[in-house]
């Protein structure tokens, strides 16, 4: 894949033919409104003011008894609303589709079980367009790889910075180049993630399931700076029952196909362009052709077993025991061994055995060259920051002192480590705890200086 400049028709440029200019509006352009004056009066009410719909057609009759027989710069409201919703630039706009249970609804479900006949509503933005308008910004135009590399250091040691010099890429563009149309075509990885969200104030506690997509071509930089190379893609349906019904077989088995079943819809405009390449242009003005391919997927513990559809407490990339990890019966996960799984064993065996849910297979199955077991990504916060060294390493450390030593003692040394982090010397790059690490709520970033700190 060697990732050569086109055409907006596909045709391959000879090397160092510069890109076509871009096409800039007439500055006096204001489609799709009439006018300056249409689109000053649009930004004033919609924008600026915020006027109610009520209003806009209140002042919308107004204009047109006074100014008869001319026609008002909008007809009502809803005139408004499609001429601002129309604009072709700013943000990819958001749709909607609903779900709805659509298995047996037995009598008594209606007050047992009223989510059968709840519609849910998702909504989203076509990842297509999300990505095309991340490709083909500016900003990221010295910033961008356009296929797989292998950097090396002056000693000849490899050197893995950003997202397209990692091996999972390499591998990929091998796939891909498999098939001859691909060739010459640059290779995207589609990178995913998603965190359940409790929002507290003044919402009285209102629920948010957010998911967020990049790209991996961009450098890693670019992505965690919020330079918009990572994007808000959907809000994600959450099911809700009684506290009677929220564990019931039924209803978990509910939630898991909402869930794998929204993803796959509002990813479905990229299948075909994960075979078979389009054209797409960059912030540097070439167009090129692009495949995709769903890349990691950055998620906590909880939301990976949900993504993955396995037992909780199991890993979501290996069959091995979480009380015998280095055992010989341990292996890769993945949609193949799941498939021959369920086939030849039962669903409690695949829940004993295996901690596979039965019944189900991730959003992946079916994507090309896509396994959820293989995208899973660490939780960088959760699992390495918080999860190894407070929730494992700092609390193991004390279990074992009040093992080792009566209750007493334990808690002098304990003491006695507060104070030796206390009085670490102030120095550039580390954090003072003055009263030690006997904080209550640790955030990620106390976790990781702390961290700098014990390495001390």
């Amino acid at each position: 894949m060697v990732r050569l400049p086109c055409t907006k028709d596909g045709e391959y440029l000879p090397a160092g033919a510069p890109p076509p200019p871009w096409d800039h509006p007439d500055p006096d352009d204001y489609s799709p409104f009439e006018d300056r004056h249409s689109f000053e009066l649009a930004d004033l009410l919609f924008r600026r003011n915020q006027m109610s719909a009520s209003e806009i057609n209140d002042l919308m009759q107004i204009w047109g008894a006074r100014h008869a027989p001319q026609d008002p710069p909008f007809h009502n409201k809803q005139h408004l609303y499609n001429t601002v919703d129309s604009i072709p630039f700013g943000d990819v706009p958001w749709q909607s589709f609903a779900v709805q249970y659509n298995g047996e609804v037995r009598e008594g479900d209606v007050e047992a079980a009223p989510w059968k006949l709840k519609e849910f509503i998702v909504y989203y933005r076509d990842p297509r367009q999300v990505l095309h308008s991340q490709l083909q910004n500016p900003d990221f135009a010295g910033e961008i790889d356009f296929g797989p590399l292998q950097v090396y250091d002056e000693a000849g040691k490899r050197r893995y910075c950003n997202f397209m010099s990692g091996n999972w890429a390499y591998r990929q563009a091998d796939i891909i180049a498999e098939d001859p149309r691909t060739h010459g075509a640059a290779f995207c990885p589609v990178i995913l993630g998603s965190d359940k969200t409790t929002v507290s104030i003044a919402t009285g506690q209102t629920e948010y399931y957010p998911a967020y997509i990049s790209n991996g071509m961009i450098h890693n930089n670019v992505r965690r700076a919020h330079r918009n190379g990572l994007t808000l893609l959907a809000f994600l349906a959450i099911p809700k029952t009684n506290a009677k019904h929220k564990d019931s077989d039924e209803f978990r088995r509910f939630k898991r196909s909402l869930f794998h079943g929204a993803l796959a819809a509002i990813l479905e405009s990229l299948r075909p362009v994960m075979t078979l390449p389009e054209v797409v242009r960059f912030g540097d003005g070439h167009y090129r052709r692009v495949v995709y391919g769903l890349g990691p997927y950055i998620a906590d513990y909880p939301a990976q077993v949900l993504l993955t559809c396995i037992v909780q407490g199991w890993c979501p990339r290996c069959t091995a025991r979480f009380n015998n990890l280095d055992g010989a019966t341990g292996g890769r996960r993945s949609h193949e061994h799941t498939q021959a799984l369920s086939e030849a064993l039962g669903k409690a065996a695949l829940w004993e055995d295996y901690g596979i849910v039965a019944g189900i297979m991730p959003f992946t199955h079916g994507f090309p060259r896509a396994d959820i077991h293989e995208l899973i990504s660490p939780d960088l916060l959760h699992q390495i920051i918080k999860g190894t060294f407070k929730d494992h390493l700092v609390t193991w450390i004390n279990e074992y002192l009040e093992l080792e030593y009566t209750k007493a003692e334990a808690a002098a040394i304990i003491d006695d480590i507060d104070w030796r982090i206390s009085v670490v010397p102030p120095y550039p790059g580390l954090r003072r705890f003055p009263e030690g690490r006997g904080f209550k709520q640790w955030t990620g970033d106390d976790s990781k200086a702390l961290m700098k700190v014990c390495l001390v």
